[in-house]
């Protein structure tokens, strides 16, 4: 599953599903949209974790979740629990995050 939010629901989702990755990103960011076909590449080859996009800016409550201090900040979230985090543009940096929970 690949999904944009389009309100802040973060915690929804993660209680929904045991394995979650999620992108904060936010409409200027010039990395967050380099970075989104490779996110969304990496959900269509995993259709068993949820993939999301969070705006870092709208979504104040999702953003508590990991700390995202600069963007983009990709998080890999199992049971609920953030398992880890990255700040990246390098689509080998986000694939490495997320074999932690595959």
């Amino acid at each position: 599953m690949f999904l944009e939010l389009t309100e802040d629901s973060l915690n929804q989702y993660l209680s929904d599903n045991p394995k979650v990755m999620v992108q904060y990103a936010a409409s200027w960011c010039g990395n967050c949209r380099i970075m989104k076909p490779k996110f969304k590449k990496l959900a269509s080859e995993n259709e068993d974790v949820a993939f999301l996009i969070v705006d870092a800016e709208k979504f104040p409550e999702s953003r508590k979740f990991a700390k995202v201090d600069n963007l983009p900040t990709f998080a890999a979230f199992q049971n609920g629990a953030l398992v880890d985090q990255v700040q990246t543009n390098k689509a080998e940096v986000l694939t490495d995050l997320f074999a932690k929970i595959k």
